[in-house]
């Protein structure tokens, strides 16, 4: 395997006219996007080039019957992407002052930066000065295939994107475009950096918590790690057997801990080869044959303090693992057999205060169930509900860390008071599945008003929604 890097200039006269002015950064260097990925295109006849093929069109009656929106609250909408084309994965700025940026990526092979923020009066009665109007969405091309995974440096210079094309591709921040003061347009201009290739379909992306160090674990069953805006490969892992499915950087950020479909949980230092240790998590060790469909980890997180992770599987399971260790700590049970889970966090209620005695785990899995854990006892606190499978979970920000959002294949997302399961709002608009959820600091209003948070969506027809907290 290798990777290559390619670097161009940011262009400030490429614009794409479409409903709102995008500003469109690409690398001319790299393979032409191919958009004409439809099969129909092949039949020629009688039959419409593009259109659907017999009985399909019934099927797609169906479908978008399925999707009306019954109802819609939300603050608005960022229609992006191409109609009906999954947005796979959503990430808000680490620290963007006012209010914060977002990327998305999806099926249509693109990913987007922009401002989630309608063009609303706030509280003094003057529009934000960031929203939809005021700041054009960023184009980012240059992937042939689905856009899976998105995220922003530590500092949110950076920007990576990572595709089933196998490719990696890095976006930087220009600086100075903006008269002086003028806060809002230094985050408008942005450069193509880099084009990092694995060999193989990228399923994560994680940033280093401090440094422009960015990881990968692919289809493949490598992990790799480039240091940026060099590009350099710094070390592929290989000990995962099959498709790596979850990797975060504990604190304070010297190893890496990865999981993969065949069971194995992993904790690296980049600098050796070897694990450090190697743990299989719902398999039994050195089994001869393993169903990742049983033994599968989906699911993984990390306590605030670095100390504990959390382990999801395919099968239902939840265990928590004691780092740098490996050993198992503790079996968490409540979700269905045989319904995997699908999104792990943990929330510390007492911010630090109490020593690691306020932290939770909220769990949700394909049954539509999610569970607040005790940490400390691995009891159930509370439980929170869907119609379909629980996609993704968001922690809220300081002052409401008490608040978990979740995302579901019901088309809803709804807001949980995990200190006692109270619902405490529900997010409406989605005609489809939803898949990921965002929360973040709320614009502040000039007056200086406080702008609560915000909630932030990735929907299964394309759109993004905001709701207000």
């Amino acid at each position: 395997m290798s990777h290559e890097h390619e670097h161009e200039p940011h262009d400030d006269g490429d614009h794409l006219e479409e409903e709102d002015i995008i500003e469109v950064v690409e690398d001319e260097g790299d393979e032409p996007m191919d958009d004409d990925d439809d099969d129909n295109d092949k039949y020629d006849g009688e039959i419409i080039i593009g259109a659907p093929m017999p009985g399909e069109e019934e099927e797609m009656m169906r479908d978008m019957e399925n999707q009306v929106v019954q109802e819609d609250n939300s603050w608005g909408a960022s229609a992006l992407h191409e109609p009906q084309q999954s947005i796979f994965t959503l990430s808000l700025h680490p620290s963007f002052p006012n209010p914060p940026l977002a990327i998305s990526g999806g099926e249509d092979d693109l990913a987007f930066i922009f401002c989630p923020i309608p063009p609303v009066e706030g509280p003094s009665g003057v529009l934000y000065p960031c929203n939809t109007d005021s700041f054009p969405a960023t184009k980012l091309t240059g992937h042939t295939d689905s856009v899976v995974a998105a995220g922003w440096s530590f500092d949110g210079e950076m920007v990576a994107t990572g595709g089933m094309d196998g490719r990696v591709r890095v976006w930087r921040r220009v600086a100075g475009k903006a008269p002086e003061g003028d806060v809002i347009g230094q985050w408008k201009n942005w450069e193509f950096l880099t084009s990092l290739e694995t060999g193989s379909e990228i399923t994560w992306l994680s940033w280093h918590p401090k440094g422009n160090v960015l990881a990968a674990g692919c289809e493949d069953a490598t992990v790799w790690m480039w240091q940026l805006p060099s590009g350099n490969t710094m070390t592929v892992l290989s000990s995962h057997t099959l498709p790596s499915s979850a990797g975060v950087f504990p604190a304070p950020g010297r190893t890496l801990l990865t999981a993969s479909l065949d069971s194995s949980l992993c904790l690296w230092d980049p600098r050796s080869s070897a694990p450090l240790f190697k743990s299989s998590i719902f398999a039994a060790p050195n089994a001869m044959e393993l169903d990742p469909a049983e033994a599968g980890i989906t699911a993984l997180a990390v306590a605030p303090s670095g100390s504990l992770a959390a382990v999801g599987g395919a099968a239902g399971g939840v265990k928590l693992v004691n780092l740098p260790k490996g050993d198992t700590v503790g079996k968490l049970e409540g979700h269905g057999e045989g319904e995997s889970v699908e999104a792990l966090v943990f929330v510390d209620l007492l911010a630090g205060a109490g020593g690691g005695k306020g932290v939770v785990l909220v769990s949700g899995g394909t049954d539509g169930k999610g569970f607040v854990w005790d940490v400390a006892t691995g009891r159930v606190r509370a439980e929170i509900k869907h119609d379909e499978p629980i996609t993704s979970l968001a922690p809220h920000p300081s002052p409401q860390l008490h608040l978990v959002t979740s995302a579901s294949a019901d088309g809803m997302l709804k807001t949980w008071d995990v200190r006692t399961g109270a619902l405490v709002a529900e997010h409406k608009g989605h005609a489809g599945v939803v898949n990921g959820v965002a929360v973040a600091p709320g614009p502040v209003g000039l007056d200086g008003s406080a702008g609560g948070q915000v909630v932030v969506s990735a929907g299964d027809e394309g759109v993004s929604l905001i709701w207000k907290l």
